[in-house]
């Protein structure tokens, strides 16, 4: 090696022995997440740093992995915790990789472990590194609960106030109100409309009826019942034990394989009382969990003795109007992460598509096959194509799961590549919503 190398340099290229310049596939070798649990349920007391450490560290125990093979790490959160804003660095430090991983954290509201991924399968293409892991953790339960404007102000006077008199006076012009807590909602900052009114106003908008939106739920809430007791989720899917007794927990507790369309009709409407069709039974739940994926350059991962699940192909996101369907992101985005995969809809073996609301996936899926949407909305000559029902959420989807928001794409993105993997190989679209009016999509190979 040249003797003027520098000591970096030198480091890179005894970790780098395989690095070339020639872009490789980037491998998914291993992916694992936390049973999912409603809000205030078995993870009731854990924050998603503590959630997020406790997926990683399973995952790298499952895989007798040595941690510092891991060159960077990419985490994300939604609801983040003020006191840890880098999440990633946490994970880091809390699981036991080196602290000289590099770790930076994102969020792209419901499609942040989509961004995750891409941001380390992005780093892998470019050479930037070979080892990498991704993932997101959220909560409900644990929440970042703020003071009013008014009464945070007041607290900081105080605090720079020399005397008594002086710390008395900044509390006087205080109502009653402002003694109210803040508590975070699902709702967007610019636009100040929740995610289910939005999902209401989908269902309006598109003539989604109760009676389909219902029908849809429980078919998500059946599947994913159905893969839980042919054993197909066992694998993806650590054990946890939780709180001072240790509770076990291995099964997400929001699937309810006994529902039927009778139960779900009697629910009355959760956004529009009067005239409203979304109700919670036919929405995702406010959810806690974690998930977690190790990606490599494919003939890294060889070179250590891994299979790996399979191959990110392509991925892409965009952007729509938040001001009205904001939850029709997947058609946007889809068309583009099929173009770079060079592949159409009938190609693909599986499609798995987030599950917000059942309105909104509905109203997503309804545009796909219309030829005028395509033109006018899309700006292209050909539509996405008919979603063949057989391929589409064959293991249920959010509205069964849960849905904890940094979360739900690691999940997707390891589920659907184990089920290729049970169908004998193939690609798959993995896409979601998100809030903001964004939209994510991956195609996903399996040989």
């Amino acid at each position: 090696m040249d003797e003027s190398a520098t000591g970096a340099e030198m480091r890179d290229a005894h970790r780098h022995p395989m690095r070339s310049g020639a872009a490789e596939r980037v491998a998914v070798v291993a992916g694992l997440r936390t049973p999912f649990a409603r809000q205030l349920t078995a993870y009731r007391d854990l924050n998603p740093v503590q959630l997020g450490t406790l997926v990683t560290n399973e995952l790298l125990a499952r895989m007798e992995f040595d941690p510092k093979l891991i060159e960077r790490v990419v985490f994300g959160q939604v609801l983040a915790l003020p006191e840890a804003p880098n999440i990633a660095r946490e994970v880091v430090l809390r699981a036991g990789l080196d602290p000289m991983t590099d770790a930076y954290s994102v969020t792209r509201a419901c499609a942040t472990s989509f961004q995750a991924t891409a941001d380390i399968a992005q780093a892998i293409r470019l050479g930037d590194i070979e080892v990498g892991l991704a993932g997101g953790a959220d909560t409900t339960s644990v929440l970042p609960i703020r003071l009013s404007t008014r009464l945070a102000g007041a607290l900081l006077r105080a605090s720079k106030a020399k005397t008594l008199p002086k710390r008395l006076a900044a509390f006087r012009a205080l109502r009653p109100k402002d003694f109210m807590p803040r508590y975070p909602a699902v709702r967007d900052y610019t636009t100040e409309l929740s995610m289910g009114e939005i999902g209401e106003q989908m269902a309006k908008s598109h003539g989604i009826s109760r009676a389909r939106q219902d029908e849809f739920a429980l078919r998500s809430h059946r599947l994913a019942h159905q893969a839980w007791e042919a054993g197909k989720l066992d694998g993806e899917v650590m054990h946890a034990f939780v709180g001072e007794d240790r509770q076990p927990i291995h099964r997400d507790n929001n699937i309810r394989g006994d529902t039927s369309l009778e139960a779900l009709a009697k629910l009355k409407p959760a956004f529009d009382r009067r005239h409203g069709t979304v109700t919670a039974g036919n929405s995702t739940p406010l959810t806690d969990g974690a998930s977690a994926l190790v990606l490599m350059k494919d003939s890294r991962a060889r070179a250590l003795g891994y299979e790996p699940l399979g191959w990110i192909r392509s991925w892409a996101f965009a952007a729509v109007n938040p001001f009205h369907d904001a939850l029709m992101g997947p058609s946007y985005v889809t068309p583009i992460a099929l173009e770079r995969a060079g592949l159409r809809l009938e190609e693909l073996t599986l499609i798995d598509i987030h599950e917000a609301f059942a309105s909104q996936t509905l109203a997503n899926l309804k545009y796909w096959p219309d030829p005028n949407f395509a033109r006018e909305q899309l700006g292209r000559d050909e539509p996405i194509g008919e979603v063949d029902w057989e391929r589409l959420n064959v293991l249920g989807g959010s509205i069964a799961y849960g849905h904890p928001f940094a979360a739900t794409g690691g999940r997707m993105i390891v589920q659907t590549l184990r089920e290729l993997r049970r169908r004998g190989g193939g690609t798959a679209l993995v896409t979601a919503c998100a809030a903001g009016g964004l939209g994510a999509a991956m195609v996903l190979e399996v040989a």
